[in-house]
């Protein structure tokens, strides 16, 4: 009886194919299958902000790794090259003191980052605008506000880049 009821639910549970086309791992895309190790040089900066540019390539690094789907390499043995550059970081107000509205208490920060990846042949494969946003209050150390906000910002920027070139999207 024990046997004719596992035989039952085997043969129940093979007419539900239900992940049939899902598959765990290997999922780069057709366009970019053949690119293994990726190369990330010093992002350039169009900004006037302070050290920039050495945390944008960080966190660009730290997103691609965290990924998996392609390895960081020098550039002596890499299949292609991600060139990024900052084009813009802005700052919106997004809340204020009600009896004072020339004092700012909450703001927006938006990091644009225009990049390409290119193989070594110099062709482009594929090429975006990525935009980390982040909201931080303004204290009254206001770099310091900044500074903390210019980290979460670029994180997000990263984690975009990161996403279209491995997904797509």
């Amino acid at each position: 009886m024990r046997i004719s009821n596992i035989c039952l639910f085997i043969s129940v549970l093979s007419m539900f194919p239900s992940c049939v086309g899902y598959q765990l791992g290997n999922t780069k895309r057709k366009k970019l299958k053949h690119i293994e190790n990726i190369y990330v040089p010093m992002v350039e900066d169009k900004t006037l902000e302070i050290k920039l540019a050495p945390q944008a390539t960080n966190e660009i690094i730290k997103a691609i790794s965290t990924d998996g789907t392609y390895r960081i390499t020098r550039s002596n043995n890499s299949d292609a090259t991600l060139n990024a550059v900052i084009t813009a970081v802005d700052f919106d107000e997004f809340r204020s003191n009600r009896l004072d509205t020339l004092r700012a208490e909450e703001l927006i920060m938006h990091i644009v980052i225009k990049w390409q990846l290119v193989d070594n042949a110099g062709k482009v494969l594929e090429r975006g605008t990525s935009t980390g946003s982040t909201r931080f209050f303004a204290d009254s150390n206001q770099r310091l506000s900044r500074d903390n906000a210019k980290s979460d910002a670029m994180q997000k920027a990263a984690q975009k880049i990161t996403s279209r070139i491995s997904n797509g999207f």
